[in-house]
């Protein structure tokens, strides 16, 4: 199984957009989805420290709500950083969640749209433009690199 992680804010809508707005992209991340079925949602948007993984999961499709499957731990609460991780938070919690949950080996992809929390030239970062959010041609690059994993 794959796991894709997650952010909301610069992905799923334009960073510091109009409530309007809010995830205005995230018909162009389900269709993505619904072309790699063997693809599970963990959450590493901030939006994981305010909401519960129940209400985070009823913003996406029903088809898609099951394959939300978590969020990652926060990075103040980790213990056993590998000390290349230490300066890379989202990416240390990534490895976290893939640790905890017995995915070490598979396949993930991060998509998010920011690179300064991810080890520079991390392969499994899918980096987004977060003035636009997911647009139709990135969403058509995404779903190619999850079916490559």
């Amino acid at each position: 199984m794959h796991t894709l992680f997650l952010d909301f804010d610069g992905v799923l809508h334009p960073e510091f957009c109009h409530q309007s707005k809010h995830f205005s992209c995230l018909p162009l991340l389900e269709a993505v989805l619904r072309q790699v079925p063997a693809c599970d949602v963990v959450v590493t948007s901030t939006w994981r420290h305010q909401y519960p993984i129940e209400v985070l999961r009823d913003r996406f499709s029903s088809d898609i709500q099951p394959r939300v499957i978590g969020v990652t731990p926060r990075f103040s609460h980790l213990e056993d950083v590998p000390d290349v991780l230490f300066g890379y938070e989202r990416e240390a919690e990534c490895n976290a969640w893939l640790r905890d949950n017995g995915r070490v080996m598979a396949p993930w992809l991060a998509v998010d749209d920011r690179s300064w929390l991810f080890r520079p030239f991390n392969q499994f970062l899918f980096l987004v433009d977060g003035k636009t959010g997911l647009t139709a041609p990135m969403a058509a690059t995404l779903a190619e690199r999850l079916r490559r994993l």
